[in-house]
């Protein structure tokens, strides 16, 4: 069985940087893991993802170029660094798992994934 334990998140000034962790036990390959945000009022949105069968890394287009997201092995932990953070990226952030027989074209979906972190609050704000 998969769980995630998220931790991190918090405070910070447009152009600051936060990490967030997702400590993933139960992890398996052709395991897919992303991270999602929703923010007040509007649907719980794709950030990036990772599946490390094919090794590629997804993110949306709101966020190429700032936030990185990866996968410790070793650690058991997947990572979202988020640089540049900017207003719109105040959310509620999850992480997620999901089991795929295939590569993905593109960031896998919301209804693909069947396990979720607790979620952890980021706010960006000056």
């Amino acid at each position: 069985e998969v769980q995630l334990v998220q931790s991190g998140g918090g405070s910070v000034q447009p152009g600051g940087s936060l990490r967030l962790s997702c400590a993933v036990s139960g992890f398996f390959h052709g395991l897919a893991l992303g991270w999602f945000r929703q923010a007040p009022g509007k649907a719980r949105e794709g950030v990036a993802a990772i599946y490390s069968a094919a090794d590629r890394t997804y993110y949306a287009d709101s966020v190429k170029g700032r936030f990185t997201i990866s996968h410790d092995y070793g650690q058991s932990t997947l990572y979202l660094q988020m640089d540049r953070l900017e207003s719109d990226d105040t959310a509620m952030y999850y992480c997620a798992a999901a089991h795929l027989r295939y590569t993905p074209p593109e960031l896998p979906p919301i209804g693909l994934y069947g396990t979720w972190g607790q979620g952890t609050q980021v706010t960006v704000s000056s």
